[in-house]
């Protein structure tokens, strides 16, 4: 069973949400510090929900 399953509640790592959203590390940092981008700090790890995300970039905040 070496498929993953796609859960729609699961924790993204930053590769993951880079990929997603299709920027680069540096600018998901930038936009975590200045533009408010959901992101939780997990250890050493920031971490993301699509959900999170997904409705940041509906109300435009990573354009402000």
């Amino acid at each position: 069973m070496s498929e993953r399953i796609d859960m729609p509640n699961r924790w993204y790592s930053t590769k993951e949400i880079c990929a997603y959203l299709g920027i680069s590390r540096d600018t998901m940092l930038v936009w975590i510090a200045k533009k408010n981008m959901p992101a939780h700090k997990v250890g050493r790890n920031w971490m993301f929900k699509t959900s999170e995300i997904d409705e940041w970039v509906r109300k435009g905040q990573m354009s402000e």
